[in-house]
C-alpha cells in the first residue's frame, strides 16, 4: 500500500503517520523527495497522532497534497477530527490499514509474550459510512488488484478522502527495536 502510494505521488507530497505498524511501513516503504516530507512522533508511542496532525500539516503547507497513514485503532483515538475536516474543507487523505487488530501490541504479545493475547482484537466501525456521515468520499480496498486504482482515485480528489485498506491479519513488521534494548539490537526479522 505504502509504495503505491510513494510510486504515485510526486516531490509536493507530506505522508504524515500514526503509531504502530503503519509507522513503521510508511517509513520503510514511503520515498520521501525532500525533508520534513514525513512527519511522525517517533518513539512516542502516540496513537491517534496521525489525524490531528495531518490536519496541521495540511494548513500549514497548503501548497501541499497531504496524507495520512493510520491503523484502524490509532485512528479512533482522534476520528472525531474528521468533522473539523468536513467543517473547514481540508483536502486531507486518509488511508487507513486495517487488520482488526492493534497490530504493534499484537505484534509484541506474540514476539515477547509467548502469544498471551490481551486485549489487541478490535470491532471496528464502517470507516467508509462513518466518513460519508461527515461528507467525506472514501472507498474500501480487499483485493490486492483494486489496490492501484483506488490509490490514484484518492490522490486525484480534490476534497478530503478516506481509502480504507484491508490488510493482513496477523503481520509483523521489522524493523523493531525491543524494549529496553538499544538500536546496535534491532530486529530485522524473527
Amino acid at each position: 500500500m505504502v509504495k503505491c502510494l510513494s510510486d504515485n505521488t510526486g516531490e509536493n507530497t507530506i505522508v504524515v503517520t500514526d503509531v504502530g505498524q503503519n509507522q513503521i511501513t510508511a517509513a520503510r516503504y514511503f520515498s520521501a523527495y525532500n525533508t520534513r516530507k514525513i512527519v511522525t512522533s517517533g518513539g512516542l508511542g502516540t496513537m491517534g497522532f496521525g489525524l490531528p496532525a495531518g490536519v496541521g500539516a495540511a494548513l500549514g503547507s497548503p501548497e501541499s497534497k497531504v496524507f495520512v497513514i493510520s491503523g484502524d485503532g490509532g485512528i479512533q483515538m482522534t476520528i472525531q477530527e474528521l468533522g473539523t475536516i468536513m467543517e473547514y474543507k481540508i483536502p486531507v487523505k486518509v488511508i487507513i490499514l486495517n487488520n482488526n487488530y492493534l497490530g504493534m501490541v499484537r505484534q509484541w504479545q506474540e514476539l515477547f509474550y509467548e502469544e498471551r493475547y490481551s486485549s489487541t482484537s478490535i470491532q471496528n466501525p464502517d470507516f467508509i459510512a462513518l466518513a460519508a456521515a461527515y461528507g467525506i468520499k472514501g472507498r474500501k480496498v480487499e483485493q490486492r488488484q483494486d489496490l492501484v486504482e483506488a490509490v490514484r482515485e484518492m490522490i486525484a480528489a480534490d476534497s478530503a478522502y478516506v481509502l480504507e485498506v484491508m490488510v493482513e491479519k496477523k503481520g509483523i513488521v521489522y524493523p523493531m527495536v525491543p524494549a529496553g534494548k538499544c538500536i546496535t539490537e534491532i530486529m530485522l526479522k524473527s
